[in-house]
């Protein structure tokens, strides 16, 4: 076999970082074609055994901003996020206030005073077979 000269080498170094380089610059600018700037929201949240929310209980959840409310009737929940303009809203004395514009609403998400005017909307909560509460935002 042959002895690879300095001057070979250097070019077949040269080659082979250009080959490379252009296949790094070639999967940032695929990966950067493909990149979803609005990706989708998660509308189905897991709550967990619907055991975990007695009779009467009022829950409020985080993620997402909503109040689990379980009654008589089975359960329900309102949105925690005001119809004015998307602030959360948080519990007080009458029900809920919007700490950005004053909008308040009632325990079941009446407006109360506004400017909002829209009630705080009702999510869709289903309870699954193996007694798990599954909350619905769209």
């Amino acid at each position: 076999m042959s002895e690879l000269s300095r001057r070979d080498f250097l070019k077949l170094a040269r080659n082979g970082f250009l080959y490379l380089s252009g296949a790094l610059a070639l999967g940032g600018l695929l990966r950067f074609l493909d990149f979803d700037p609005n990706p989708a929201p998660i509308t189905e949240f897991d709550l967990g055994p619907a055991s975990n929310y007695p009779l009467n209980s009022r829950t409020v959840l985080s993620e997402p901003p909503a109040v689990l409310l379980h009654t008589d009737k089975g359960f329900s929940a309102l949105s925690l996020v005001c119809t004015h303009l998307g602030c959360t809203v948080k519990s007080d004395a009458q029900g809920f206030a919007c700490p950005c514009h004053g909008s308040h609403f009632d325990a079941n998400g009446n407006v109360l005073h506004g400017p909002a005017i829209k009630h705080l909307q009702t999510l869709r909560v289903e309870l699954t077979d193996e007694d798990n509460l599954k909350l619905f935002t769209a």
